[in-house]
Formats: C-alpha cells, structure tokens, sequence
C-alpha cells in the first residue's frame, strides 16, 4: 500500500521530497508526481516510477516568479503572460539559466516551467527549497490518472499519494516563448484566443 497523506501534512510530504522521494499530488489541471530538481537521485527515481523515455524533460514547477527567473530566461512574452495566467493552467517554454545541470533539462536549452497555483503545492515548494519536477500521474504515454487508486495501480514505485481533487482535468495550455512569437503548443483551460489577446495589448 501506498501512504496517503491529506493536503494539510506538509510538512510530511516536503519531507518524502527532501529525500529524494516522489510524490503524488493533486494540482489545478491533472494528478501530478513530483520530484526535487536539485538531486539527480530524486530525477532517477521519477523515470522509474514513470517508466519515461530518457529523450523527455520533465516540466517543473515554482512556487512564485522569482523561482522561475532563477532557472530560466524570463523575456518580455514571458512576463506578459505570467502576469495575466499565473499562477493557473498554464506551462511556458522558456530559454534555460546556464547553471542549470543537463540531467534538469536532458541536455536541451528549454525548460517547460508551471506556477504552483494550490497553497499546498507553494508551501511544499518552499519547505523544499527548490523547484519540483512535475509530470501526470501515469506510466509514459498512457492515460492520465483520475483518482488515487489509479495512480497506485499505474505506479506502485511512488513513495506517497497526496489526498485531493483536480479543478480543471484537462492538461495546461502550452506556450512556447522561445521562438519569435509566442507559439500555443497546446491548448488547455487557457484558449489560444486569450493567449492572443494578452500578446497582442
């Protein structure tokens, strides 16, 4: 059996992360796993858990703005959209900081980054002290997990489960800020429209 713990145990949940463990939690769009991104240990054990293919990069998430500019390049089309969609269902890609070891990123210069948008996830974030790795609860490639018994089923290698529900139980709306343009690489809760709109004022 896995543990179960409820959203108020954050102390015990941070503490799964600061050893290297993963965890399951609920967040504003799927069930997700976390996992530190300073340990390479903690990164090994979610592609384990996830069976991932290693030729894929977690995205991560903060706890607030200043998280994200320490590990990645905040441009103007990034900030306009932090400032009107985060924290929400939204991941951006964004140009990686320099000292950010290969492992994080599997060797590319992106990182797709989210902002934690539950107090629990903030407040797990800061007890840790470094941004998470946060995937959908599931093996590599097959349907997302609706509920904790799933999630145990699809990977009984997680070290705990975090008790909740999902608000929108569609994956976040991705945008890509590298590029010239801000590029929707998927649309989620936040339409390519209201994208568009934000761009464009």
């Amino acid at each position: 059996m896995v543990r179960r713990f409820e959203a108020n145990e954050v102390e015990k949940i941070a503490l799964i992360l600061k050893n290297n463990g993963t965890v399951s939690v609920p967040t504003d769009t799927v069930f997700g796993i976390c996992a530190r991104i300073d340990s390479k240990e903690a990164y090994n054990k979610l592609v384990e858990v996830k069976k991932r293919p290693l030729n894929k990069a977690f995205p991560v998430m903060c706890a607030d703005k200043e998280q994200i500019k320490s590990i990645a390049v905040v441009n103007k089309k990034a900030e306009k959209l932090i400032e009107a969609f985060m924290p929400g269902p939204i991941t951006l890609i964004l140009q990686k900081k320099d000292n950010l070891l290969d492992y994080v990123t599997n060797g590319r210069d992106t990182i797709a980054v989210r902002m934690a948008s539950s107090k629990l996830l903030k407040e797990v974030i800061e007890k840790v002290g470094s941004p998470i790795f946060m995937t959908s609860a599931n093996q590599s490639g097959e349907e997302e997990c609706k509920n904790l018994e799933e999630i145990e089923k699809a990977c009984p290698l997680i070290d705990g489960m975090v008790e909740g529900k999902v608000s929108y139980s569609l994956a976040s709306t991705i945008v890509d800020c590298t590029s010239f343009e801000a590029k929707v690489l998927r649309e989620g809760p936040i339409s390519i429209e209201e994208i568009k709109n934000v761009m464009n004022n």
